[in-house]
């Protein structure tokens, strides 16, 4: 089967559920079939995320002729209550992960180090 996401081991930063809001983010037109490529998880995995995020009010779609359109619930606080106690937003979560997207691929610039320094312990 063409498309199939590699397995992945381990833990990571991120959720699934907030790659597939980032990814709606980008595109809220875009298929599941799409959302699941970018994200490296089945159709099947979307599906039951995006009913997750519709069914918490963090998404809303409308069907257009044989498609959806998202509709992104931006100032939804994060659920965790460590986010939920500082006010964050799905709007500041989806800020971060859009604008590391935008920038990926574009060289360093001069005010930028090349690599981030490790925070002191």
């Amino acid at each position: 089967m063409v498309g199939v996401p590699e397995s992945h081991t381990g833990w990571t930063f991120l959720t699934n559920h907030a790659r597939v809001l980032a990814a709606i983010a980008e595109n809220q037109s875009a298929r599941i079939r799409d959302i699941a490529a970018h994200c490296r998880l089945t159709e099947r995995a979307v599906q039951k995320i995006i009913a997750d995020l519709e069914q918490d009010g963090y998404l809303s779609h409308t069907r257009e002729g044989r498609g959806n359109t998202y509709r992104i619930e931006p100032t939804r606080g994060l659920r965790h209550p460590t986010e939920a106690d500082l006010g964050l937003t799905v709007a500041s979560l989806l800020s971060l992960l859009l604008q590391d997207e935008a920038h990926r691929g574009d060289p360093p610039s001069r005010n930028t180090p090349a690599s981030p320094r490790p925070a002191a312990l």
